[in-house]
């Protein structure tokens, strides 16, 4: 299955930790935990584990289903994002939670770049009719 990015920020977070233990890291320079806090990383852990187990049950032939997916999934990340005062998501963790998406129905044998084309979308747009963050 597709690497979670919560799974990355995590690792961030411990290389960080590490860093900071053996006094190789000035801990003005850290920030990987207020910039990922456990509230966050289990909210978003929530999120993207009802994605998973949607798409193990996604008939992969519906782009109705498919897309229905995708808008779930996203708009329960914009909730997420709200909650956090529109500043869960950064440019980076969204770059990544974009991809985690498109890597998760692609492994599940959904061939986006077709799918978004039969839409009229580039394959990176499958997000964005409904992603605030």
């Amino acid at each position: 299955m597709a690497e979670r990015p919560t799974t990355n920020w995590r690792r961030g977070i411990a290389e960080e930790a590490a860093e900071l233990a053996a006094g190789t890291l000035n801990p003005d320079c850290a920030g990987m935990v207020d910039l990922y806090p456990d509230e966050l990383l289990s909210a978003t852990d929530a999120v993207l584990g009802a994605f998973e187990a949607e798409l193990s049950t996604l008939d992969i032939r519906s782009d109705e289903q498919v897309f229905a997916l995708v808008e779930r999934v996203v708009l329960a990340l914009n909730a997420l994002n709200e909650a956090h005062d529109e500043c869960a998501f950064e440019t980076d963790e969204r770059e990544q939670l974009c991809l985690y998406i498109d890597e998760a129905l692609t492994e599940q044998g959904v061939d986006v770049p077709a799918l978004t084309s039969r839409h009229g979308l580039g394959r990176y747009e499958l997000t964005d009719q409904w992603r605030d963050w």
